[in-house]
């Protein structure tokens, strides 16, 4: 609806997991390129990447795939409320290796897996399995894949398994019933909020992907969204498309930090857990009682010293004060 009247190629802030989105953060190439150099250099093991709603695991999760290495097959689990039976045909389709769909047989699946495994392997190719959402499996099924992590030759593992979720997933993993599986977990990466300055920096590389103009949001009006939002990315698209769309409706060519303020009521209804709804810093109406009493101050530091006096009249004045109310 915005995107004619701002020039707009596409909508900027979509909560859609497009890799072209993706804002590079220290943090997050870094977790990308770990998890790239793992799967080509075939380490095995298990690897885990948590992270708060929102901040852009299932997008790092599309940008992985997006990039791995050449002879690199890859299943990508999406839904982890399997069964263990479960997983294992998932696993199966998504890397087309075909098994009897009439027997009910786990040892049937785990073998025509191994079988694959071990013929990618003779051919030069390494396989990764995905699991997005990861805090949601059972420990069942936890524990079908660190026995999935035991097929291996001689000389190396065969599988490499990455798990995404949120936070809940490490505690998860901390189970005594689990500490098998723990063991297997090569690397652990966590995604925290953007900064502030990686919160501006992400807001103008979005509308950089849709050619937009990196200045359509004032700097009181990218602080207030950083506030606001808490640094997290799917928070800041949602007030960031509330805010262009407001923008729209009232015809101006740039957001300011009302329009923010007002997306932020309309998406949060008063605004985000511990951070009140507050004008930025540039706007705020309370600084003028300070500037007004900063600059009484000054004057009646001139007058004191412009006229001496005045000190031993204050002085006496105030020893008599004292002087009465001791003898009262």
């Amino acid at each position: 609806m915005y995107c004619t009247f701002f020039r707009l190629q596409a909508p900027p802030f979509s909560i859609a997991p497009d890799p072209r989105y993706l804002y590079p953060s220290r943090l997050h190439q870094e977790a990308l390129a770990h998890l790239i150099y793992g799967i080509g250099n075939a380490g095995g093991g298990i690897v885990v990447l948590t992270g708060e709603v929102g901040t852009g695991k299932t997008t790092l999760c599309r940008a992985l795939i997006g990039q791995l290495p050449e002879r690199t097959d890859a299943a990508l689990i999406v839904n982890p409320r399997l069964t263990a039976h479960e997983l294992l045909a998932a696993i199966c389709d998504e890397l087309s290796i075909r098994y009897d769909r009439r027997r009910k047989s786990i040892k049937l699946l785990v073998d025509a897996i191994n079988r694959h495994l071990l013929a990618a392997h003779a051919d030069g190719r390494h396989t990764v399995v995905i699991i997005d959402e990861a805090q949601q499996l059972d420990a069942e099924v936890l524990e079908q894949l660190r026995l999935l992590t035991n097929l291996e030759t001689d000389e190396k593992k065969l599988l490499q398994i990455i798990l995404f979720g949120q936070p809940e997933l490490n505690a998860l993993l901390a189970r005594p019933h689990l500490r098998q599986l723990a063991q297997r977990i090569t690397a652990r990466y966590h995604l925290r909020p953007l900064s502030r300055a990686e919160t501006i920096a992400y807001v103008r590389h979005r509308l950089g992907v849709v050619g937009g103009d990196g200045a359509l949001f004032t700097a009181p009006a990218l602080w207030l969204l950083h506030r606001l939002s808490g640094g997290v990315p799917r928070m800041i698209n949602t007030i960031a498309d509330r805010a262009l769309l407001g923008a729209y409706a009232r015809g101006r060519g740039r957001v300011g930090w009302r329009t923010v303020r007002r997306a932020a009521v309309e998406v949060l209804g008063g605004g985000a857990p511990g951070r009140p709804m507050a004008p930025a810093p540039a706007a705020a109406g309370g600084r003028l009682p300070w500037l007004v009493a900063l600059l009484l101050l000054v004057v009646l530091l001139w007058l004191l010293a412009a006229n001496p006096q005045l000190i031993d009249g204050w002085r006496r004045w105030l020893i008599a004060l004292l002087s009465g109310a001791e003898g009262g």
